[in-house]
């Protein structure tokens, strides 16, 4: 049974006060807490287990690499990839998209080309495609959303052709929670020969994903909005991709032979895994996807939900305020300003009464732009989050809105 009492409990921090008052976190999007089975992993990694991995034959190192191993293996269960190979380990999503971008990238994507981003990215699948296309002298092309936040699916005919080598696109936007369907994205994109890279940064923790099903070339997501460990993420590519695409960095553990002639490469993934891995933060992120599978996909799903509706009821009440990113299946994120009221003055505030809330653009300007906007405010809920929480969000924004109007 989901008890979210009893999960929080496993959560150490949520029972910290701030400023004298109960600690409500509503920032997950930007980083999640981590359960106590992560905590203790990373520190019995460090007392007891610390090893390079893939290199030595002494039983410490033999024991790390059997972790670390293990790790991938269930990662790739967890997002339904083919096979463990599939799972190249990186420093995080960032560090997986722009590995996409110089390995697969330089080496297929020619000047003249075309490279279609979405509009609401985070920046991390914006900046990337965008030097990308600087090197090559390719043409970024943008499909936008539209108020409610709704990607214009409609407008896909027009953006891809048969010079689109790569489509950028979210799985679940950081900022608006909109979660498209990304069926017509892959199906246009495949059917003009191009490959498909999704953000799974948000969609991994928020609903989850089955690679194989959405048929996504690339997917990428970082460990610490999943419950894992900060420095850790994860590129899942097909093999046949991986295999054809030049290492991105050179190094120790990358390589099968090296000599002054030649180098040759070792096998997928190991050859994207240049230098000594984060092999603690791996195992890590392996026990936080363990501590997720212990929970029904559809009672965090049904939880959540809940939240999402709880936030939305009561911040809609509050007169002058605005919800954006308003479209249908969203997940539980929830971005919005006051009027008269600045999101920065709205999120210290909220902090002096114990809410953390997420203030700025979210690493997500071009969507700031788009509702001509400087900056909002977002709370992130998260599996360990409760109604009263949703409560105090509303009841907080609400008392700020009475001290900063006067």
């Amino acid at each position: 049974m989901f008890d979210v009492e009893k999960i929080r409990g496993e959560f150490p921090i949520l029972s910290r006060e701030v400023y004298g008052k109960p600690l409500v976190y509503l920032d997950s999007g930007a980083t999640a807490q981590k359960p106590l089975s992560v905590i203790d992993t990373v520190d019995c990694l460090h007392r007891d287990l610390n090893a390079n991995i893939h290199r030595g034959v002494h039983l410490l190192s033999e024991e790390a690499t059997e972790q670390y191993e293990a790790a991938r293996a269930r990662i790739a269960s967890f997002i339904g990839a083919a096979e463990k190979e599939e799972i190249v380990f990186t420093a995080g999503a960032t560090a997986s998209l722009n590995t996409v971008a110089y390995a697969w990238g330089g080496a297929f994507v020619k000047a003249g080309d075309n490279i279609v981003v979405s509009e609401m990215e985070h920046h991390s699948n914006i900046v990337p495609w965008q030097m990308l296309a600087e090197r090559q002298g390719a043409e970024i092309r943008v499909l936008p959303f539209d108020d409610a936040g709704a990607l214009r699916m409609d407008l896909l005919p027009g953006l891809i052709d048969a010079r689109t080598r790569i489509v950028a696109v979210t799985q679940a936007s950081n900022t608006l929670g909109t979660r498209p369907d990304l069926r017509p994205v892959v199906e246009a994109a495949h059917a003009a020969g191009a490959i498909v890279v999704v953000d799974g940064c948000q969609g991994v923790v928020h609903g989850g994903v089955d690679v194989r099903e959405m048929d996504c070339d690339f997917y990428a997501f970082s460990g610490h909005k999943l419950y894992g460990p900060t420095g850790i993420g994860v590129l899942y590519g097909k093999r046949d991709l991986l295999e054809a695409m030049p290492p991105f960095m050179g190094g120790g553990d990358m390589v099968d032979t090296v000599t002054f002639a030649k180098t040759t490469y070792a096998p997928v993934p190991l050859k994207f895994e240049a230098g000594t891995a984060n092999f603690v933060g791996a195992i890590g992120l392996g026990e936080a996807v363990k501590f997720m599978q212990r929970f029904d996909p559809a009672e965090i799903e049904a939880h959540e939900e809940a939240l999402l509706c709880r936030a939305t009821e009561r911040l809609t009440a509050v007169e002058g305020l605005r919800i954006y990113g308003t479209a249908p299946g969203k997940c539980a994120i929830v971005s919005f300003n006051v009027e008269g009221v600045h999101p920065y003055d709205m999120g210290m505030i909220l902090d002096k009464l114990g809410i953390a809330v997420r203030t700025g653009q979210h690493c997500a300007e071009p969507v700031m732009d788009h509702y001509a906007t400087t900056g909002m405010c977002r709370a992130s809920f998260a599996l360990y989050n409760t109604l009263s929480e949703a409560d105090a969000l509303a009841d907080g924004v609400e008392r700020a809105v009475r001290m900063l109007r006067g």
